[in-house]
């Protein structure tokens, strides 16, 4: 979730430090891997591009999301999300749905008090769109905290933690309009020592007690009656070859289960960074990863809902997916909290950013929470049995 403010001048506000642009040209959208946070938000910069309905201080679409986000998070303007957000936003996550801006800033408040420690530091920002049609914008997230106070994860347990989160946003003149966010929980939760278990069975209970009831429908539609799945890709999202090549062996691997293809584009010194914080290194740790996952839901569809991609400074280009995968929790993989298999259906939303050099992916970071996965099984079982719960 991100909100700013912007100064009625458009100037910086006051008391800031000042910033340098040496390491960028001002003529440049912002990138973020190399640079320290105080030259992603900059002063007295000219505009790097088109940004028709923008508060002055944003100079281009990176600027605003880095800052937007450090200024409600880190410096705790929440109100601005008033400013930032459309009245009738919709915020997308993997345990739930908002619907409108006052419950983003409810929400947004809730989880100061939990984690008032917590900072989130741009990894990424993959975008593509301009100032008419709109702006979309894929932030790679790595937050770190430690849990000093009582909340949503009960009380205080002093531990550190270190988990990412990818939000991706749909931007038009200076507001937020719907956004989809992956926060890897599970390794919040594990790393503060909590019962992840319980935690997943009050989240569910909060569902239920709703009458908010998972419904199985069976089939997913990877395959269409007795049909082997689609030859093709749908490459009607894509924009650029390489795009449209992410998607071609991303149906490959996991519609089509041709997980061999992984060693033709991947990198052999490739690193992997996945769910619970995960840093793997080597083709085979990219397989292992990918099979476990299909492993879990054997008969899951993946489907990618959205793609974009950058050239990138470090060289090459990042692309960034966004995807749902749908199947039934019936075989053993990478899930482990979900225990054995339960039949159960549930749907994992899924980020994922890519780094090419060279023709190969050199890295990839894979965000999903398996918390939201545990919800849903325990969810499906309330259902089944709701007089356990009288």
């Amino acid at each position: 979730m991100k909100a700013a403010d912007t100064p009625a001048s458009g100037a910086p506000a006051s008391g800031s430090p000042a910033h340098s642009l040496s390491r960028q040209k001002p003529s440049e959208v912002l990138q973020v891997e190399r640079h320290d946070f105080t030259h992603l938000v900059p002063e007295n910069r000219p505009r790097a591009q088109p940004m028709q309905g923008f508060d002055d201080i944003y100079t281009d679409i990176v600027d605003y999301i880095v800052r937007c986000t450090h200024r409600i998070w880190d410096e705790r303007d929440v109100g601005l999300i008033y400013t930032h957000y459309t009245h009738n936003c919709v915020l997308y996550s993997a345990t739930g749905t908002i619907y409108t801006r006052e419950e983003v800033v409810r929400d947004t408040i809730q989880r100061l008090v939990s984690l008032p420690e917590r900072r989130g530091m741009a990894t990424h920002v993959i975008w593509n769109g301009d100032d008419q049609k709109g702006f979309y914008t894929s932030h790679l997230v790595t937050g770190t905290g430690r849990h000093t106070q009582h909340g949503h994860y009960g009380p205080p347990t002093g531990r550190t933690f270190t988990s990412r989160t990818v939000a991706d946003c749909m931007i038009f003149e200076n507001m937020i309009y719907r956004e989809w966010l992956v926060s890897d929980q599970m390794a919040v939760l594990k790393q503060l020592g909590l019962d992840t278990q319980a935690y997943a069975r009050n989240l569910a209970k909060t569902y239920f007690d709703k009458g908010l009831l998972a419904i199985d429908i069976g089939e997913n539609r990877r395959l269409i009656g007795q049909y082997p799945p689609e030859s093709k890709a749908d490459l009607s999202i894509a924009n650029t070859d390489l795009e449209r090549d992410t998607l071609a062996w991303l149906h490959e691997v996991f519609n089509q289960r041709m997980f061999g293809r992984i060693k033709d584009v991947y990198a052999p010194t490739v690193q992997y960074h996945g769910p619970l914080m995960a840093e793997l290194y080597g083709v085979a740790s990219v397989m292992h990863q990918t099979l476990g996952l299909v492993g879990s839901l054997p008969d899951c569809s993946f489907v990618p809902q959205h793609i974009c991609s950058t050239p990138c400074e470090e060289g090459g280009t990042k692309v960034a997916v966004r995807w749902i995968m749908e199947g039934h929790h019936t075989g053993y993989g990478l899930l482990h909290e979900l225990g054995a298999p339960t039949g159960k259906r549930v749907q994992v939303m899924g980020m994922s950013h890519y780094h090419y050099k060279d023709g190969k992916i050199v890295d990839e970071w894979r965000v999903y929470d398996e918390l939201s996965l545990s919800m849903q099984v325990k969810l499906a079982q309330m259902a089944d049995t709701p007089s356990v719960l009288d």
